[in-house]
C-alpha cells in the first residue's frame, strides 16, 4: 500500500511563506509526476484546483495562473519527496492542499495524500 505523507501547513499572515512537503516512500519516485491541488473553503472535492505540477525528472513544471511567480514546485528523487514553496501568500491561497503522485506511463494510477490545511489570515 502506498502512503502519501504531507507536512508543512499551518497558519501564516498575508505576505508570508510556507513550504509544503510530500513524501511517498516505497515507489520508484521518478516514474511519477507530482502535483499539488488546492481545495478552497466551501468547495467540493471535484472543484479542487491543480496549482502546481512537476514531471518525473524535475525539469517540466506547470503552475496555475493564480500562483505563478509566487509558488515553486521542486522534487528530490533521492528522498522520494516533492516540495511546494509558497511565497507572498494571500488570503485566497487558504485551503486544504492535497499532494498527488501520478504514474506517468500508466494513466489512472495515482495516489493522494490526506490533505494539509493552509490558512492565510491576519
Amino acid at each position: 500500500q502506498v502512503h502519501v505523507v504531507e507536512s508543512g501547513g499551518g497558519l501564516v499572515q498575508p505576505g508570508g511563506s510556507l513550504r509544503l512537503s510530500c513524501e511517498v516512500p516505497g515507489i520508484t519516485f521518478s516514474d511519477y509526476s507530482m502535483g499539488w491541488h488546492r481545495q478552497a473553503p466551501g468547495k467540493q472535492r471535484e472543484e479542487r484546483e491543480l496549482v502546481a505540477q512537476i514531471g518525473g525528472g524535475g525539469t517540466t513544471t506547470y503552475y496555475a495562473d493564480s500562483v505563478k511567480r509566487r509558488f515553486t514546485i521542486t522534487r528530490d528523487n533521492a528522498k522520494n519527496t516533492a516540495y511546494l514553496q509558497m511565497n507572498s501568500l494571500k488570503s485566497e491561497d487558504t485551503g486544504v492542499y492535497f499532494c498527488e503522485a501520478r504514474k506517468i506511463k500508466r494513466p489512472g494510477t495515482d495516489y493522494w495524500g490526506q490533505g494539509i490545511q493552509v490558512t492565510v489570515s491576519s
